[in-house]
């Protein structure tokens, strides 16, 4: 059982505002659900105006048009609205290629990977490199002398930075191939002189450049070794975390609440993407989890009540219905700035901000959970290789290894491990459940686009997020046997019970633009696999939860999944006065087993879950449900799979697969050695 794991190709810190997945493919659907086609020609026209008001007011018209709109969004990528947007960066008059950049970060925000793919493709970073020198000089200018900087140093400093910043943190999530080019820009010092004058730049600016060195040093050695490489950085972002609203000065004053604690959660992020850090850096002597993170991500997690949010957000729609559109604001007379928003919207973006924040507490969190203590152990990295050698000196390094350790010591570690993680669970499951439980608003119906796009983008991504923290947690607690925390079963049946309650909110119908329903699901079954393994055989089997996880298991085309099935199935199969359930769940994992003339339908992970689980549920031959093995004659069964199992482990090429290999071969081991002891009793 492992971590969830960090993938870039599968991960995007900032989810799509705006989702398009409700609409089929293709720009004839696109055009037959926009209302805007009318207004997209002259938009298009005017971009390439040699008037240069004209080409300002089409950069600044394409943010209004797509805003919470993809159907018009995927109209205008189709008219080539990013490669026009692309060359107006280069436009000869500065308000044009200001605005351009607007729009081209809000295109960013809004859409996803393809988007961003186009961008880059189109090489927009040509121009985004040469923004870079060209805003520090300003920057510096502003800072050292603000009566003195060029005419344009505000406008600069304070949205044009900001979008330029956006554009970069959403095209370094876009590919390996983007990050690295983004790395030769060499952002990390540009992004910390943000940070390093907070106290005299706006707060949204500020947060831009926190947030793109969060991503950036997400799983990004170059820029973690640069971050690491300078003790003022570490000072600076240690100093973000530790502040609070007293502590502000100068134009950090007008800091709303919201934004300093958004600002101090991605410094959070970035701490915990480049920690350990070396001395001598202030921060190297603490423990970042307990000391710093903690600290400031669980008031966060637990001041919300998504529900009222939702309810805020219905309320404040129900208002904007009866206010103009933006667009209708609009005319060549009368440009607006391409961040004009009425009261409504600025009171959206607020919630807005606020459930992004608290998802990016728990993306934090999720990672902090996933450093939780394993059991400790006396056994190095290389047991496997030293298992494989079997030398008489690896014995002897093994035991000079461990000579001069006093044992109390080593209890003493394995009862801390014990006592932090029971301590956790009241700290933080709860919250995360209650951010686990879906609203109204937290999924579009089904093949349509919610009242509030941004709204339902961050609950979904607040769902998914406070899933995969419960995933980590529950495994690190799973993986260090607690018998104090496994006794609790009270705690384990509230638990099971509140998850089923989510997910059946969630539920298994998935429409188009439905997605992340999906996505929870697959997350959601390790979280029950975690807790089964806590409270295995404390928990009664409930028809309806045991063939949903058969369903799932059955419909699921990823391995990871199925397996997590099959192990949640094993622990609720292990409940000793479940006779009958323990009946269905074992004549469901038979039917994965190969027979004599048959190969199992499963892939091999699965299957070896499958004959592992098999083995662990009828261990022990006292139980009341052993009555099952008997009368079914499953002992005849498992002699039929055996071959096909040792066919399966042979298939497993150990040099591609060296770890499933090793399991593979136990595993087998394991079924002849367990045929063999039923068989003599």
């Amino acid at each position: 059982m492992g971590k969830s794991q960090k993938k870039r190709s599968m991960r995007r810190h900032n989810p799509m505002r705006v989702p398009d997945s409700h609409l089929p493919q293709g720009l004839a659907s696109a055009e037959s659900a926009s209302t805007k086609n009318d207004a997209i020609l002259p938009i298009i026209q005017k971009m390439e105006s040699p008037d240069g008001s004209e080409r300002k007011w089409a950069c600044v018209a394409v943010s209004n048009l797509i805003q919470n709109d993809p159907s018009t969004r995927r109209l205008l990528q189709g008219k080539n609205v990013v490669g026009a947007l692309i060359t107006r960066l280069s436009d000869s008059e500065e308000e044009v290629w200001i605005e351009a950049a607007g729009a081209l970060r809000n295109i960013c925000i809004d859409g996803g990977y393809d988007i961003c793919s186009e961008m880059y493709n189109k090489n927009i970073l040509a121009p985004l490199r040469t923004f870079v020198p060209k805003i520090s000089t300003i920057l510096a200018q502003f800072l050292e002398s603000p009566q003195n900087a060029p005419e344009n140093a505000k406008k600069v400093v304070y949205e044009f930075a900001d979008n330029v910043i956006t554009i970069l943190w959403c095209l370094s999530e876009t590919s390996n191939k983007a990050l690295s080019a983004i790395n030769q820009i060499n952002l990390i010092p540009f992004l910390m002189s943000f940070l390093s004058s907070r106290g005299k730049l706006p707060i949204s600016t500020v947060v831009a450049a926190a947030q793109s060195l969060y991503v950036l040093t997400d799983d990004n050695q170059a820029a973690i070794e640069e971050v690491r490489s300078d003790a003022a950085y570490s000072s600076c972002l240690l100093d973000i975390v530790r502040c609070n609203e007293h502590d502000l000065k100068g134009k950090a004053k007008d800091l709303s609440r919201d934004r300093l604690e958004t600002l101090k959660v991605l410094c959070c992020g970035i701490m915990s993407n480049v920690s350990p850090l070396p001395p001598p850096s202030a921060a190297s002597t603490l423990d970042v989890v307990n000391e710093l993170l903690l600290p400031v991500l669980r008031p966060v997690i637990t001041s919300v009540s998504l529900d009222e949010m939702a309810a805020q957000v219905q309320e404040l729609v129900t208002q904007q219905a009866n206010e103009p559109p933006s667009i209708e604001r609009l005319s060549l007379k009368n440009t607006p700035k391409s961040d004009h928003k009425s009261q409504t919207e600025l009171d959206l973006e607020r919630l807005e901000n606020r459930l992004r924040t608290v998802q990016l507490a728990l993306e934090v969190l999720t990672g902090s959970c996933a450093t939780l203590p394993d059991p400790v152990s006396g056994i190095s990295e290389n047991e496997n290789e030293e298992d494989l050698q079997g030398t008489d000196e690896d014995v002897e390094m093994g035991d000079d290894m461990t000579e001069g350790v006093p044992l109390d010591e080593n209890i003493h570690a394995r009862e801390e491990t014990k006592r932090s993680s029971a301590a956790l669970l009241p700290e933080l499951v709860r919250p995360l459940l209650a951010l686990a439980q879906p609203t109204f608003l937290s999924f579009s119906p089904p093949s349509s686009l919610s009242i509030h796009p941004p709204t339902t983008s961050a609950l979904s991504a607040i769902h998914v997020s406070a899933f995969e923290c419960l995933n980590n947690l529950f495994l690190s607690l799973s993986t260090s046997p607690n018998a104090e925390l496994a006794a609790d079963e009270d705690t384990g049946r509230d638990v099971w019970s509140e998850m089923w309650a989510a997910l059946s909110k969630v539920g298994l119908d998935i429409a188009p633009g439905q997605e992340r329903k999906r996505e929870i699901w697959e997350i959601a079954v390790g979280v029950l696999w975690g807790i089964g393994n806590i409270w295995k055989g404390k928990l009664a089997p409930i028809d309806q939860q045991a063939q949903t996880l058969m369903n799932i298991c059955d419909s699921s085309t990823e391995v990871q999944v199925q397996v997590k099935c099959i192990g949640t199935l094993e622990c609720l199969a292990q409940y000793p006065d479940s006779i009958e359930a323990n009946q269905v769940i074992s004549s469901y994992l038979l039917s994965i087993l190969p027979t004599a003339t048959t190969p199992s339908a499963k892939d091999t992970e699965p299957l070896l879950q499958t004959v592992s689980a098999l083995i662990d549920i009828y261990s022990d031959e006292r139980l009341a449900y052993d009555i099952n093995f008997r009368n079914g004659r499953f002992l005849d069964r498992l002699v039929e799979s055996v071959d096909g199992v040792k066919k399966v482990v042979r298939a497993i090429d150990r040099r591609k697969e060296r770890d499933l290999k090793l399991r593979g071969e136990e595993v087998r081991d394991n079924l002849v050695a367990f045929i063999e002891y039923r068989s003599a009793l």
